[in-house]
C-alpha cells in the first residue's frame, strides 16, 4: 500500500510584485496554516517517510513548517525542480519514480496541476484544491511504479478553513 499526500502551498505574500514568482514568501496566513495542517496530520498518525517539494520558496516553506509541525527532519526535504509548474504529466512521473521503501509521501506544489493530478489519480474531482489543502490518496500496490490513473482511492481532503 502506498499513500500520497497532495499538499498545496500555504497562503504566499504578493506585497512585493516586483518578486519573481518562483521566489514569493508566505504570508502571515500561510505561516499559521502550514504548523496547523502539519499538526492534522500529525494527529491522524500519517507522518511522512518523504517530503517533496517545489523549489518555489512558499512551497519550501510550506514543507518546513509542516515537517516541524510532524516531526520530520527539514534537511531531508526532497526539492524537485519538476514539480514547479511543469504540469500533471511531469507530476505523475515524478511520482512513479519514488523510491518504494518510502510508504507514504508528502507532495507539495501548486495548482492548478495538484487539483488535476488528484482528478486524475483518484478518478474523481474534488473541486478547487485551496492553499495548504491536503489530500490523501492511498495505492493498493507495493511500488510507486505502478501508480496510473484512476489507481488511487481518495482517502480525505482537509482545509485549514476547518480548523480556524
Amino acid at each position: 500500500m502506498k499513500n500520497l499526500i497532495v499538499i498545496r502551498h500555504a497562503k504566499s505574500d504578493w506585497d512585493q510584485p516586483s518578486l519573481a514568482d518562483i521566489d514569493r514568501p508566505l504570508n502571515n496566513r500561510g505561516r499559521q496554516d502550514a504548523p496547523l495542517m502539519g499538526s492534522a496530520l500529525k494527529f491522524r498518525g500519517l507522518e511522512p517517510d518523504l517530503i517533496v517539494s517545489s523549489p518555489a520558496k512558499r512551497a519550501l516553506e510550506t514543507a518546513g513548517l509542516i515537517a516541524e509541525a510532524v516531526g520530520y527532519d527539514g534537511e531531508a526535504i526532497a526539492v524537485r525542480d519538476g514539480i514547479y509548474m511543469q504540469g500533471t504529466e511531469v507530476l505523475i512521473e515524478a511520482i512513479r519514480s519514488l523510491e518504494d521503501a518510502c510508504s507514504r509521501v508528502y507532495l507539495i506544489g501548486h495548482n492548478p496541476c495538484l487539483t488535476e493530478l488528484v482528478a486524475r489519480l483518484a478518478g474523481e474531482s474534488i473541486g478547487h484544491v485551496p492553499t495548504c489543502g491536503t489530500v490523501s490518496i492511498e495505492f493498493a500496490v507495493d511500488s510507486w511504479a505502478h501508480v496510473m490513473e484512476g489507481s488511487g482511492r481518495l482517502a480525505f481532503f482537509d482545509d485549514p478553513k476547518r480548523h480556524r
